[in-house]
């Protein structure tokens, strides 16, 4: 019986020790790992836009210990800039980064989830996308390409852009070349402009040559890196077209969905932090840049006329009901943009607005 007993305790410690290393061989077995590629509309490495998807993708690949690493290309380096939307719904390119209005010739109502003339700022962009019922609608409207969408950036309001002469009156917007993308482009055209579209890479040779006589870009930062200042002589202000543009990461949703639930929440939570702190850079660097261009580069600053802003408003106001009544999935976005912007627009008149006014 002695020896019975002995020979049991033995079989039980030795079934102890071959799960123990079982259980350490399973532990050992390696993680599945993620390959990605993600096209951008920007030049490489420009500052805030070309650098805001690098972050991003080393985010995600610390935050995932390396199972997910994502190779970022430059505008042109795999696809050209104004491709990124199709190279990732086709699957070319598993995620895209870039900014929704140009690709309002495949979805009309695109516009509202990056910015309208006179709309929304980026606090207010963020309450409506992330509070307010917008990013359901993003997800809705870009399901059918078979992309995941994800607000991933925002520059803040931006300048009214750079000119070749003086805007004194609506007259001199009369035949003008502008690079202006979006509805923006739209509301020129009917105040008697002639809006350009190109990526941001093609912007500067434009400009020197003459096949543009304007353009607006992003704001001092940006258009100090992209040297802007050398070819042109008029800074104007405020960016009436572009007061909250959000950026976008798209991402192929079939590759989306092969990502295990803690991966895709990392992707998500990547794309925030640097929505976020895009914001931040432009708001610390667009001050620093202005008085670069101005004191040391003799940049005029001009701010546009009232005239002119106002007939931009009114021309705005029907292009954006236009565009909102162009079918009823696009109906049902601009209902909720604009009842969203209506509400944050009272609030911030005795808020954000009353204290700037307090302030100054």
């Amino acid at each position: 019986m002695r020896v019975g007993a002995i020979f049991l305790v033995v079989l039980m410690i030795s079934g102890c020790g071959g799960e123990a290393a079982s259980t350490a061989v399973d532990s050992a077995e390696p993680t599945k790992t993620y390959q990605w590629k993600l096209v951008t509309t920007w030049p490489k490495n420009l500052p805030a836009l070309g650098t805001a998807p690098e972050r991003m993708a080393r985010e995600i690949e610390t935050m995932s210990s390396g199972r997910l690493r994502i190779k970022v290309y430059g505008a042109g380096e795999l696809v050209p800039a104004m491709e990124v939307f199709d190279a990732v719904s086709q699957g070319n390119a598993e995620m895209g980064h870039g900014a929704a209005y140009y690709w309002r010739g495949k979805l009309a109502s695109a516009e509202f989830f990056a910015t309208v003339p006179f709309g929304m700022n980026a606090q207010e962009m963020n309450g409506w996308l992330h509070y307010g019922g917008g990013m359901e609608l993003w997800e809705e409207a870009y399901a059918p390409f078979n992309l995941v969408p994800l607000a991933a950036g925002n520059s803040g309001v931006q300048m009214a852009g750079w000119f070749n002469k003086e805007i004194n009156s609506l007259q001199d917007l009369k035949g003008l070349k502008m690079r202006i993308p979006g509805l923006g482009g739209e509301v020129l055209k009917r105040a008697g402009g002639e809006p350009v579209t190109l990526p941001g890479g093609e912007i500067f040779t434009a400009l020197q040559t003459g096949v543009i006589d304007a353009t607006e870009w992003v704001g001092p930062y940006n258009d100090l890196a992209l040297g802007l200042h050398t070819v042109a002589k008029y800074y104007y202000y405020p960016g009436w077209h572009e007061p909250g543009p959000t950026l976008e990461a798209i991402v192929n949703k079939s590759a989306w969905e092969t990502l295990p639930p803690d991966l895709q929440a990392m992707v998500k939570t990547a794309a925030r932090m640097v929505n976020d702190d895009m914001l931040a850079e432009f708001t610390a660097r667009n001050a620093t840049a202005l008085k670069t261009l101005v004191e040391e580069n003799g940049v005029q600053l001009r701010r546009l006329p009232d005239d002119v802003i106002a007939r931009l408003r009114e021309v705005s106001a029907e292009v954006l009901a236009e565009t909102g009544t162009a079918d009823p999935q696009t109906q049902k976005i601009y209902e909720s943009y604009t009842a969203f912007a209506i509400a944050a627009r009272e609030y911030h008149a005795l808020s954000e607005q009353a204290y700037l006014e307090v302030r100054d």
